[in-house]
């Protein structure tokens, strides 16, 4: 008789990136290898994960949005204006930088 025991995906905690940027290091790579993607979709989704994790309240005043306007505009499925995408990105305290593509 064998003591092991299944586990299956259903019985795992659900992952949640937001937990895990806790420092402004750990965001900076995150949003570095999203770039990476080039998926408009992706950069609208870190930033919404990266807004969660700094309290979206907060991201969204200091990007001169509101909460409901800041979910919406970076849902997955959005596509959000870059104007928003900057304003944003400043509220989060962090910018895009251009480089040479490989």
């Amino acid at each position: 008789m064998s003591d092991t025991k299944t586990i299956k995906a259903s019985d795992l905690p659900e992952f949640d990136m937001a937990e895990h940027l806790d420092s402004d290091q750990a965001i900076a790579e995150y949003l570095t290898i999203v770039l990476e993607e080039d998926d408009p979709a992706a950069l609208a989704d870190a930033l919404g994960t990266i807004a969660r994790a700094r309290g979206m309240t907060a991201v969204a005043a200091d990007a001169g949005l509101t909460r409901e306007a800041l979910y919406k505009a970076l849902r997955p499925t959005a596509h959000p204006r870059f104007d928003t995408i900057q304003r944003v990105c400043k509220a989060l305290g962090v910018k895009l930088v251009a480089q040479v593509a490989a």
